[in-house]
């Protein structure tokens, strides 16, 4: 059975006194799905010194772009440490990752990632946008990175106007921004011409000459042979290292840029929403139907809000209206209690229910049936309160049929016309006005009659 390669650790090129820029020591990368665990990296021991210029090189797979993120601060190692000039990254939350790789880092990817609608001096000053850089300075930086990169005449040319490798050159002067004290490139002459390509390669060797950091992810041998330092990782695992070579003497150490940083939240609300006006402006059509879009969907779901509670508001109104809520308390029964024995209510018992938290105040109602010997309506509005219905509608007055009968007559009080007219005693309009709800001191006295 074949046996896995050993991992080649460079145990030369050391530079004794000298604090490592980068140092890896036993690390590793596991990726987890549920219960299936994938292991990227094995143990991987790595060191880099300041200025120099490395190419990390290995086929599809082999676990360098997990390696390139790992050294950039975009993830962490499952298990091993990672040293920055001697300080555990392990140990540092999220924003002051986000500080490191902001002051200290520069990314050039492969498919260029400049922002469209931006101008080649605006993706340049985008890093500083985010360290606080004041706008005129800002500026100025851009222009003499640019220009220095031989895009002088390109400064506000957008990305599709510019060639692939004249978009590189703008994507290492956006590394560069910020001082860029390592660069990390992930493939970068991938989608280069050969011309373009050997341009950009001998760009990142002068700035390795003045002191920059590069690391070189590629698969091709004869981009990684521009490089200082090969080293190959195969399966997760470094098979070839040659280890740090000394300092040449004509390499430059490394100078930060003089850069004073003075964000404001209010200089970064005002540069977010010039960012955002602009991407609004550049693509206005779009814009207008993602609005108009919103602005429907969220009228239609407050205009179903609106219907459904007004519906909920109409039935619960009608049931009130119905005195479906109504609760009638009743004396009991001749000798429900034993012979000869009647229950009655007295006003004690309406104080009990009063106290009914859930209970309106209740109204004690007495039922008798007289004579009355006058043609005053015989409604009484105060009955209504406790079945929240409307005053009872009356002329007031004897109806015109039955004004030549004798003046006495037998009236039920409104609480007692609760019963259907009787089909004998009731004439068709009667009924009709029943059936309507529509009840009257007319109805009820003819009822009655």
């Amino acid at each position: 059975m074949q046996r896995d390669p050993e991992p080649a650790v460079a145990t030369t090129g050391l530079r004794p006194g000298e604090t490592p820029l980068i140092e890896l020591r036993g690390v590793t990368k596991t990726y987890r799905n549920g219960d299936l665990a994938v292991q990227v990296l094995h143990g991987i021991d790595l060191t880099i010194y300041e200025g120099e210029f490395v190419a990390i090189m290995g086929a599809s797979g082999s676990g360098k772009s997990t390696l390139m993120n790992i050294l950039g601060c975009l993830d962490k190692p499952t298990t091993g440490s990672y040293r920055f000039l001697g300080r555990d990254v392990s140990s540092l939350d999220r924003d002051e990752l986000a500080l490191l790789r902001r002051d200290d880092f520069g990314f050039v990817f492969q498919s260029y990632h400049l922002i469209a609608t931006a101008t080649a001096a605006e993706n340049v000053e985008v890093p500083a946008m985010y360290s606080g850089l004041p706008p005129a300075q800002r500026h100025e930086r851009a222009k003499a990175l640019l220009g220095e990169l031989g895009l002088a005449d390109r400064l506000e040319h957008r990305p599709n106007q510019l060639s692939g490798g004249q978009q590189q050159r703008v994507s290492i002067s956006r590394a560069l921004m910020n001082g860029g004290r390592i660069i990390l490139a992930d493939e970068p002459t991938g989608a280069l011409d050969s011309k373009s390509g050997a341009d950009v390669m001998k760009l990142l060797a002068d700035l390795s000459a003045r002191g920059h950091t590069v690391l070189l992810i590629t698969h091709a041998k004869e981009v990684a042979d521009h490089a200082d330092r090969l080293i190959e990782i195969k399966d997760g695992r470094i098979v070839a290292d040659p280890g740090s070579a000394p300092p040449s003497p004509e390499q430059a150490d490394y100078v930060p840029p003089a850069i004073t940083h003075e964000g404001s939240h209010l200089a970064d609300v005002v540069e977010a929403a010039k960012m955002a006006l602009r991407s609004l402006r550049a693509n206005l059509f779009r814009s207008v139907l993602t609005l108009l879009g919103i602005v429907i969907g969220v009228g239609s779901v407050i205009a179903m809000l609106a219907i459904g509670d007004g519906a909920k508001q109409e039935v619960i109104n009608r049931i009130s209206a119905m005195g479906s809520n109504l609760m009638l308390v009743r004396p009991g029964a001749p000798n429900q209690r034993g012979f000869n024995s009647t229950a009655t209510l007295v006003v004690a018992d309406v104080a009990a229910i009063d106290q009914v938290p859930t209970c309106w105040p209740p109204c004690p109602n007495r039922t008798a049936a007289r004579r009355c010997a006058t043609a005053a309506p015989t409604t009484a509005p105060a009955s209504t309160a406790p079945r929240r219905n409307s005053r009872w509608r009356g002329s007031g007055r004897w109806p015109r049929a039955v004004s030549s009968a004798p003046r006495t007559r037998r009236a039920t009080p409104p609480w007692r016309c609760w019963a259907r007219p009787s089909r004998r005693r009731c004439s068709p309009t009667a009924r009709t006005r029943w059936a309507s709800t529509c009840w009257s001191t007319t109805c009820c006295t003819r009822w009655s009659a």
